[in-house]
């Protein structure tokens, strides 16, 4: 029986029509009191406020949404109570019905009172409490407004939720937070895809955990009565569909003995998923490939050339043994903590020998005692599979792999939604052929690759900072570029002892192109398999925006090409061309909707951050989103492990923004949080290309990291020196001042480089070596800059001054040495800023610092092209030198 405190709740909404939940059924039980907060596009779009209390949801209509700056007052308009089971609601109530609209689960988690009961806050019109959700944490209050402290006797009963300072406060923060925290928490869906019923369904937290993967909740929650099932999902219906085979079905050739080992079927890379009901899609797993042979009770596993593993994944092979004499193909992968493939924890997993957590997804059964499948088509083998697989042991090791028979381009959306590698697309009707076929294919959602390395780079003594890579193109080992991103402290303490096994003082790279041996650069036997990520390829054969995976042992060097997706259009066509059937014409592929870059999801991506101006056309968030895209591979060397300050412009640039070093309450899990000596809250760190992409999304318009080394935060890494014009200062004094910081940092024995602000001045930039013995300190950095600087400035006081006042600037150049502090930050090489004309930092040959430089060249629209083009600071790296011996020589001028 429902709870008469939902009777009003009930009278607005007729359950034939919508699928929200009635509350005739009594929910589970928590030991702690739960809340929710709904993202509602309704009439007006709107944040319900839901609190657990008494068996039902308290409810709040919060017109602008939470804020976490304790500064904003929000509207919260109190509703009806709600049943505890809609607090798991996510979907869309149809058009006509009371809330019209699509609802997202936008936060969710614990709450409880604070210094009182509920009854007495509810009471007093004053409750306070404190939330412990997945982006909303610390202490609130709700406060009834004056004029409806009556009981609720009027006709709105108006409350104002309102941030407690503490340390979950963000002064300034309150549009941008939510803004950065468009998702779904319970899906990762926006609402347009929740209006248009596309993803995967919300993760329960309010009712019981589905058992089966069939009872998870639809992500098309939309539903009228005649249309049967309102929680059937397309996958649960397309698996009904999907009979089992009768009894009469075709069987495979007797054998007169199980093969020992049969060479696997291979996929062939395409640009798109083939259409059409002729095939079926399957995740792609990112592990190792294994075939598994049982033999009375004995069984084997062994890798896609042959070699026996069984030995490195013992547990899998023991719960196999009882499945009977089969050959089975399949993957092994390492499980992260959200259920995806995670490839480093595999190689992490095989080399510490902790392989019981694996798991050997199954998608292929080859042969069944002495009966070879193989001649059969895919749909009887993969149902003979699943017989097989229901009888593997308990440990939950192995796991038959399901398909989807429909809708090839939204597997792979969702896919890349969830972060995972891509799908394959296998014909139903297909036999088992060993070696690459077009019945095969694989679509990524990002570029991956496996490369030989051939080298690495080394800052300094010892410091590693890139793998050189190449690939078998026409039998030669050509070069594809550098990987520079990607690599933890126990990655390279892991991969530098392989790499100096195999050193040898010879490029093994042939034919033009080859990289020339320099400072810094180590040559190896190429004999080492890298599995990386990339953005594709340049126009030159260059491998774009690659990040470090793993090293990999299941496929020889001497294998390993390009690879380059064929058209799906021939695979689509040769499948038609077998049926002996006039060959399909490819639809047309959907235009794209610019909402995912990276398979990050942007909130309002035509939201224009920088006006039309200054001959510039307007840009959005896509833009940025897609210009970090773009300029990852050169960026990311510039900001990757270190602490980096942003400037978020929310509004545009001309809008309110605001200096942002701490990772925030709900930052994207794609950013990386670094923990700081002196400050318990963690530090923002982009280490990778999707973090980029995660920064256009909350408006961050400027990157500004901290000069120290790699994941060294108190170890200067490099000198800062900013030449910053006063007013009417001409740019040709700034280029003359800059020429004479190069030549006295090169007389020192340190290397200069140059860069554009993005604004009226220039950077030089000096790498820093790692010192001998004790570790560089910032005290010795700054001073050094301070005394460089203050040199100059005494030499010639009618140019440069160190003093930062602005009464004493005029007509001069402010010698800014500040940016060698610890904690201090320089805006990177390639950064945008948050100025008109949408201006970014430009790394400059010197040959181009004189008369005719114009900063505002560079700009977010023009920089991708021009970088392709541009060699300044090619030998970056290699040209770090350590300061100290450079001090000893800059002390004993100033005393001669």
């Amino acid at each position: 029986m429902a709870d008469p405190k939902l009777a009003a709740y009930r009278a607005k909404r007729d359950f034939n029509q919508t699928a929200e939940p009635s509350g005739d059924r009594p929910a589970p039980g928590s030991k702690r009191l739960r809340f929710v907060i709904q993202k509602h596009d309704a009439t007006r779009l709107h944040y319900d406020f839901r609190l657990e209390y008494e068996g039902v949801l308290l409810s709040w209509a919060v017109t602008r949404g939470p804020s976490v700056d304790p500064a904003d007052k929000r509207l919260a308009v109190e509703v009806e109570p709600h049943p505890i089971p809609y607090g798991d609601f996510e979907g869309t109530i149809p058009k006509g019905q009371y809330g019209g609209g699509a609802v997202m689960l936008w936060d969710r988690g614990y709450w409880g009172p604070e210094g009182m009961t509920v009854a007495e806050g509810l009471k007093k019109g004053d409750l306070k409490f404190t939330l412990d959700g997945a982006r909303l944490k610390g202490s609130w209050v709700l406060v009834r407004m004056k004029h409806d402290r009556d009981g609720g006797k009027s006709k709105r009963n108006n409350w104002l939720l309102i941030k407690h300072r503490d340390e979950w406060a963000r002064d300034g923060e309150g549009e941008a937070f939510l803004e950065a925290n468009a998702a779904s928490v319970a899906s990762g869906r926006s609402l347009e895809e929740i209006a248009a019923g596309e993803g995967k369904g919300p993760t329960p937290f309010f009712t019981a955990k589905p058992k089966t993967k069939a009872a998870r909740s639809s992500p098309a929650r939309v539903w009228n009565s005649n249309r049967g099932d309102p929680e059937a999902s397309a996958e649960a219906v397309a698996s009904k569909d999907r009979q089992p085979p009768p009894a009469n079905a075709a069987k495979g050739k007797r054998a007169a003995a199980l093969p020992d080992f049969i060479p696997p079927q291979l996929t062939q890379a395409v640009d798109r998923p083939p259409s059409g009901d002729a095939w079926a899609h399957e995740i792609k797993f990112d592990g190792y490939r294994m075939q598994l042979r049982v033999e009375d009770g004995r069984t084997t596993l062994k890798t896609r050339k042959g070699l026996d593993w069984t030995h490195r994944f013992k547990e899998i092979a023991a719960d196999a043994a009882g499945l009977g004499d089969a050959i089975v193909d399949g993957e092994i992968v390492a499980l992260d903590d959200h259920g995806a493939p995670d490839f480093p924890a595999l190689q992490a997993a095989l080399s510490s020998g902790r392989t019981g957590g694996l798991v050997f997804y199954v998608f292929d059964l080859l042969f069944q005692g002495r009966e070879d499948l193989r001649p059969l088509p895919l749909r009887d083998r993969k149902a003979r599979l699943q017989a097989l697989t229901s009888s593997a042991g308990d440990g939950g090791r192995i796991r038959f792999v399901d398909h989807f028979e429909t809708g090839g381009e939204a597997v792979l959306k969702s896919a890349c939604r969830m972060h995972l590698e891509g799908i394959i697309s296998k014909r139903l009707d297909s036999p088992y052929v060993s070696g690459r076929s077009d019945t095969w294919t694989k679509a990524k959602c990002r570029g991956g690759q496996e490369v030989v390395v051939a080298g690495w780079t080394s800052e300094g003594a010892s410091q590693f900072r890139s793998l050189i890579a190449g690939v078998h193109r026409d039998g030669r080992l050509v070069h594809v570029g550098r990987i520079g991103t990607g690599f933890s402290r126990d990655k390279v303490a892991e991969i530098l002892p392989r790499l100096r096994a195999v050193e040898t003082g010879t490029s093994p790279f042939e034919g033009p192109g080859a990289p020339r041996k320099a400072a810094g650069v180590h040559w190896v036997k190429p004999v080492l398999v890298a599995e990386i990520e990339s953005g594709g390829w340049t126009g030159d054969g260059n491998l774009r925006q690659a990040s470090f995976k793993a090293l990999r042992e299941d496929k020889p060097a001497e294998e390993v090409v390009q690879e380059v997706p064929a058209p799906v259009e021939t695979v689509e066509r040769a499948a038609s061309e077998e049926k002996a059937k006039p060959a399909k014409v490819a639809p047309a592929r959907p235009a794209p909707t610019g909402k995912v870059v990276m398979g990050v999801t942007l909130s309002n991506p035509d939201k224009v951050l920088w006006p039309a101006a200054d001959g510039e056309p307007a840009h959005t968030k896509r833009d940025l989103a897609l210009y970090y895209e773009a300029m990852a591979e050169a960026l990311l060397p510039h900001i990757r492990g270190r602490p980096c300050s942003i400037i978020r412009c929310p509004d545009g640039v001309g809008g309110q923004g605001f200096f942002q070093r701490h990772i925030g309450q709900g930052a994207s899990s794609l950013v990386t949080a670094v923990t700081v000596f002196g400050d318990k809250s963690p530090y923002l760190q982009i280490d990778r290309p999707e973090a980029l992409v995660a920064m256009a999304q909350t408006g961050a318009l400027e990157l500004h990291p901290w000069n120290c080394m790699p994941d060294r935060p108190e170890v200067p890494g490099r000198l800062v020196f900013d030449l910053d014009p006063a007013p009417g200062v001409d740019f040709a004094r700034v280029i003359e001042g800059a020429l004479e910081v190069k030549a006295r940092l090169e007389a020192l024995g340190l290397a200069a480089f140059c860069k554009t602000t993005g604004g009226k001045g220039l950077h030089v930039v000096a790498p820093l070596a790692a010192e001998k013995g004790d570790p560089l300190t910032w005290p010795e950095a700054k001073g050094f800059a301070r005394d460089l600087c203050t040199a100059m400035a005494a030499a010639q006081p009618e140019r440069y001054l160190v003093n930062m006042a602005k009464a004493k600037r005029e007509g001069r150049i402010f010698l800014d040495y500040l940016r060698n502090d610890r904690m201090a930050t320089a805006v990177a090489p390639y950064s945008p800023r948050a100025r008109s004309g949408a201006p970014v930092s430009w790394p400059l040959e010197w040959k181009a610092v004189k008369s005719g430089l114009d900063p505002k060249a560079f700009t977010l629209r023009t920089a991708p092209a021009l970088w392709r083009k541009n060699r300044a600071w090619a030998d970056y790296d290699v040209s770090a030198r350590p300061l100290r011996a450079a001090a000893a020589r800059l002390a004993k001028a100033g005393k001669a």
